[in-house]
């Protein structure tokens, strides 16, 4: 069944997530208390809250990030989104919201956890919840061309050094921060 695929899997990334500090390390025990008190934690059906599964898309050079102009966020930030019954696991849910949302098929992801986030949000759902984001590393060839879907207002690549005005600074920058660090290793 890909809702016990999805849980277990979701566990096994926070489980073996190396946490960068403190903070992520008290986020990823939250997380998974989460995750033992919601079977159903990891589809959007759970209305209190649930996983989602991001990507940070990267090219190989490391000089640009793909990101989306969200439309119910109103900023630039990473692709990804829900994950889906069909997925079997968050790693899969997560590489198939970059495809969906880029265009761009020759996509590698990292099946180690970047990072992750939580917020509150009023989603398809359509009532206040809040998303428990994990979110991966993904690399795409240098100067892949995008195709924007229909769930973002605007989708480009950006500059690492230079991202626009209203991105989620503080997020992508940290994503960004861990992806040298990962890919410089």
């Amino acid at each position: 069944m890909s809702a016990e695929t999805l849980h277990r899997s979701a566990k096994d990334v926070l489980e073996q997530w190396s946490t960068p500090s403190a903070h992520d390390e008290s986020l990823r025990h939250t997380m998974l208390a989460f995750l033992d008190s919601a079977p159903d934690g990891c589809l959007r059906r759970h209305a209190p809250g649930h996983i989602t599964a991001s990507s940070l898309v990267v090219d190989e050079s490391l000089n640009h990030v793909l990101l989306t102009l969200h439309p119910r966020v109103g900023k630039w930030i990473q692709l990804g989104g829900h994950c889906e019954p069909t997925d079997d696991t968050v790693i899969d849910s997560a590489l198939r919201e970059a495809r969906e949302e880029s265009g761009i098929h020759d996509l590698r992801i990292d099946p180690a956890l970047l990072s992750a986030h939580t917020h509150p949000i009023t989603c398809s759902l359509g009532v206040p919840t809040r998303h428990l984001d994990l979110r991966f590393l993904v690399v795409a060839p240098d100067n892949s061309p995008i195709v924007r879907s229909e769930e973002s207002t605007d989708l480009q690549w950006w500059p690492v050094d230079s991202l626009p005005a209203n991105a989620e600074h503080e997020s992508v920058d940290h994503m960004v921060s861990l992806a040298r660090l990962r890919l410089q290793a």
